[in-house]
């Protein structure tokens, strides 16, 4: 089945609304094993809707609009479509019935436009909205499938996981099963390279990949109707990634760099301490996202200036005037310093320069060290990342996260 979405509303066309609608019903609608081939966007103009609903309906067997549902003048969904269809408007009494009811239990200030929404093309069936006041509307014509949703996302969600996805499950045995493996420390086209021969020839199952920032995600999914068939298909491709990835592969699963490393530290018991200059808390503050992490992340030090490293990390000044803040020795001495000022089982340090200001020919910018020290050995990496000054430092967490995890994984081989 062929599917397309429209998704209708100026806001959206004009940047003031991020149009999150496509990207769920594109996900949800693939994971139910069905192809969407086109997304549109566009505005309250009731002759361009016209027309993108002809486009739709001549190449797609089923449409899904989203917006234009509501009270007010610009909400024209419905009614162009059904002018394009020869549909006249008709009431529906339960609608009307349960958009009074909506407003009386609410103590909301009802206004005559809001009746806008009790009427519904003729033939169609309506798919009620609990979340709003807006109801879904499902017409089918020659063959065809249309379904209009309401447009704020929770509304659309709604109605979508109500009424929807019951109708797709019950028309389509397609089962669609995927698997995702998370990559540190490599390049998407470096992924891509290592995969070519797969995905040059591949039919089911297929392969993708999505660049991150420090992280690429590979998915592969398999379609049939035989779920022991897929997963023998699915294993034999795991087979593949892990021989190809096995350095690189930190979840299998689309969990973050930063979630997996801070499930990872508070499962096997292993409390950090961070010491963070050019990074200025981004790593601590990542790891905080993680409930429970306050088991084992008990230090997170901003040591920006050199009086700061000197004063809560003792780093020594002659070791900042010898060789500066950014360098080898400064990023040894903050961790090592870090670890028993914390007693953390490990700390880690960042110092670099993120730019734009401050780089020279011997030091440029995005020039990083990052200090590990897990169980009294000590590692220092350094880093060149390009691009501005949050790209530098988000890459800089990104490659801590994948340090903490590969020492963590390789200690307990």
């Amino acid at each position: 089945m062929k599917c397309e979405i429209i998704c209708v509303g100026t806001e959206l066309l004009v940047g003031d609304t991020l149009n999150t609608n496509v990207q769920y019903l594109s996900r949800e609608l693939s994971n139910q094993g069905l192809s969407v081939g086109y997304h549109t966007t566009v505005g309250d103009n009731p002759k361009r809707l016209e027309e993108v609903v002809k486009i739709a309906f001549n190449r797609s067997d089923l449409i899904i609009t989203t917006g234009g549902l509501g009270p007010t003048q610009d909400d024209l969904t419905k009614e162009v479509i059904a002018e394009l269809f020869n549909k006249e408007l008709v009431q529906d009494e339960k609608v009307k019935e349960e958009l009074l009811q909506f407003f009386a239990n609410r103590e909301f200030p009802f206004t005559p436009n809001n009746l806008k929404q009790i009427f519904v093309p003729e033939h169609a069936e309506v798919l009620p909205n609990p979340c709003g006041t807006a109801p879904g509307i499902l017409l089918r014509e020659q063959g065809r499938v249309i379904i209009m949703l309401p447009g704020p996302p929770r509304e659309m969600k709604c109605v979508f996981e109500e009424d929807v996805l019951p109708l797709i499950r019950k028309k389509n045995r397609q089962l669609v099963l995927s698997r995702y493996y998370n990559l540190s420390d490599i390049g998407e086209s470096a992924v891509e390279d290592r995969l070519l021969d797969l995905i040059d020839t591949q039919t089911n199952p297929t392969i993708a990949t999505y660049a991150k920032m420090g992280e690429v995600l590979v998915r592969i999914t398999a379609n049939g109707e035989n779920e022991k068939e897929l997963n023998t298909l699915l294993d034999q491709y795991e087979d593949i990634m892990l021989e190809r990835f096995k350095d690189n592969i930190f979840t299998c699963s689309k969990q973050s760099l930063a979630e997996t490393v801070a499930k990872l530290l508070i499962e096997k018991n292993i409390t950090i301490a961070t010491a963070e200059s050019c990074t200025g808390g981004l790593i601590a503050s990542q790891l905080t996202e993680e409930s429970g992490i306050s088991k084992v992340f008990g230090t997170g030090i901003v040591s920006y200036s050199n009086e700061t490293k000197i004063n809560l990390l003792h780093v020594k000044a002659e070791t900042l005037e010898k060789f500066g803040a950014v360098s080898e020795e400064t990023a040894r001495e903050m961790c090592e310093n870090l670890q028993k000022i914390s007693n953390a089982d490990l700390a880690v340090s960042v110092t670099g320069i993120a730019g734009p200001e401050g780089g020279t020919a011997e030091k440029p910018v995005g020039l990083v060290y990052i200090g590990l020290c897990y169980n009294g050995i000590t590692q220092i990496t350094t880093c060149h990342f390009n691009g501005e000054r949050k790209i530098i430092q988000q890459k800089t967490a990104n490659k801590v996260f994948h340090l903490i995890g590969k020492t963590i994984v390789d200690k307990a081989k």
